[in-house]
């Protein structure tokens, strides 16, 4: 039995020489992160598709167990609004081909103001999509969560082609007002998301944002841990992003989940050693 978590990057700053070891050249950087955590975000290709020899590069440095969530490039999401984007998708589809089994999923995170209205657009959009992937939809309209209708609805779009919804719980971050710079700035960027915990496939996937205070991270995330260790015993195969603010101890705090949800079901198989110490010369070969 596997849980997969992991962090909205594989390299950060604050990390290196602290909890990755630095200095390291591209082609190494997710080698280390790996084994820290067994998933991570893709959320780069949201700005631009990468280069094929870039994929390949991140094909190379994990195991085909290995998740990642790939997001969708913003110009299909939010520029072209999915339609009239069959170009760019195509692109997309073949830079991240390399990736075989470790795309997970394909992120489709799309802007608040993509609404009730415009599900008809998304269902056509789904359809059209190739079924050797899983998907992953991230919607931020409030009316999803706050209308019924709405929520059945989309749900019903998603559950046609077999789609996750996935959840962004960045309750935590707004329960009480910002105590660090890193906070602040999240409090102007990050959406106001409410918590949903239903998952609609057997591979549900949760992003959940706490604080720069590990303590009040941990403590928001409890009913998280009850979520997905019940999604465990019903055979569910879950994902968990853990952000903060900073992102500083990203890394520590999601293994600290997987640490909890363990311990509530040690069936769940460890996660590696994490490497601190520089790559030797020689070709390594963590997997």
């Amino acid at each position: 039995m596997r849980l997969h978590v992991g962090c909205a990057m594989w390299t950060h700053k604050t990390w290196q020489g602290r909890l990755l070891p630095h200095p390291l050249p591209p082609e190494e950087r997710l080698i280390a992160y790996a084994t820290w955590c067994n998933a991570v975000e893709g959320n780069t290709t949201f700005y631009a598709t990468p280069a094929r020899s870039t994929v390949e590069s991140w094909a190379r440095q994990t195991d085909p167990d290995f998740r990642l969530v790939v997001k969708l490039p913003k110009t299909i999401t939010h520029g072209r609004h999915l339609t009239g984007a069959d170009e760019e998708l195509r692109s997309f589809l073949d830079a991240i081909e390399p990736l075989g089994p470790r795309a997970h999923a394909l992120w489709v995170q799309l802007p608040g103001s993509f609404g009730p209205a415009d599900l008809g657009i998304l269902a056509a959009f789904l359809r059209r999509l190739p079924d050797s992937y899983r998907y992953a939809v991230e919607v931020r309209h409030r009316a999803f969560f706050e209308d019924p209708r709405a929520e059945g609805l989309l749900e019903r779009v998603l559950s046609d082609v077999g789609a996750e919804w996935v959840p962004f719980d960045t309750a935590v971050l707004f329960q009480s007002p910002p105590a660090s710079d890193a906070e602040r700035e999240a409090w102007e960027r990050k959406p106001r998301m409410p918590r949903r915990s239903r998952a609609l496939t057997d591979r549900p996937i949760v992003r959940y944002l706490g604080r720069d205070d590990p303590a009040r991270t941990v403590e928001g995330w409890q009913e998280w841990i009850d979520t997905v260790v019940g999604w465990l015993r019903e055979g569910r195969s879950p994902t968990v992003f853990v952000h903060t603010p900073d992102n500083a101890d990203a890394p520590t705090l999601a293994r600290r989940f997987h640490e909890e949800a363990r311990a509530r079901l040690p069936e769940i198989e460890p996660l590696p050693e994490p490497m601190s110490e520089p790559l030797p010369d020689e070709p390594l070969t963590l997997f």
